[in-house]
């Protein structure tokens, strides 16, 4: 059985952990299944959005495997260090997490680089590596801060406690929270509506939302007029014009 599984229906790529006996821990494995399924979805000009979920009812991720813990050998920390670095936030195709159960460690970190974050009833979130004596180590405190206020990021990644929910919500970490049954209806809802606009223009305004984090207004506003020129001179820009003046729905060819 593939620790991950990676199902193409359509458009959408639903990329499954599947490990539910582990609560979905991060193995080894894992990381090599998610890795490859992030390069096929991004190479596949016939898949537009991929969802990320886990398998099971109790977790979407647990976080990392912590029986496969154990000092790095130099050879391994070289080897890390000249890895090319595959993620969703690296990807600028749409990603949307859909978060059941425990979402804790690297499974948040996981969840925190997709784009949109869909949040079951039942799911919880937190970062407990400070819990064992170790730290988050896949974005953990680079990106909560900026997502959410810093003092609430400094609460979860300092204590190791976890949040519910609907506290999720009211912090901004997801963007809905539904009953755990609609919670793929609702993250494949979301991606067919994407699949529905200009795939080009999705992922040129999802670069320019993350290139231009860091830049200044300025900067930002140079890289989006960059952006909007590229994409303008798109068949599916002079597709989707047509289509608006002819009162239809587009055709989009990612082209």
């Amino acid at each position: 059985m593939a620790a991950v599984e990676y199902v193409k229906e359509g458009k959408i790529a639903n990329i499954i952990i599947n490990r539910p006996e582990a609560m979905n821990a991060l193995s080894s494995d894992v990381m090599r299944g998610l890795r490859d399924a992030m390069i096929d979805f991004r190479d596949n000009n016939d898949l537009w959005v991929a969802i990320v979920t886990g398998a099971g009812d109790r977790a979407f991720c647990a976080g990392a495997d912590i029986k496969e813990f154990k000092p790095l050998t130099d050879e391994e920390l070289k080897a890390q260090k000249n890895e090319k670095t595959v993620r969703a936030d690296t990807i600028w195709k749409p990603f949307i997490a859909a978060v059941h159960g425990y979402c804790l460690g690297g499974g948040c970190e996981l969840a925190m680089s997709c784009d949109i974050r869909i949040a079951a009833d039942n799911a919880q979130f937190g970062q407990p590596e400070v819990n064992i004596g170790f730290m988050p180590g896949l974005g953990a405190t680079v990106r909560m801060p900026r997502f959410i206020p810093r003092a609430v990021a400094a609460e979860i990644l300092l204590t190791g406690n976890r949040i519910n929910a609907q506290d999720a919500l009211r912090w901004g970490l997801v963007s809905r929270v539904v009953p755990r049954d609609k919670l793929m209806d609702t993250a494949k809802e979301i991606a067919n509506t994407i699949i529905s606009r200009g795939p080009l223009g999705v992922r040129a305004t999802k670069e320019s939302m993350l290139r231009s984090y860091e830049m200044s207004l300025e900067e930002g506003l140079i890289l989006e007029k960059e952006l909007a020129n590229r994409v303008r001179t798109t068949e599916d820009f002079m597709e989707g014009a047509r289509a608006f003046a002819e009162k239809r729905p587009p055709q989009y060819k990612a082209k």
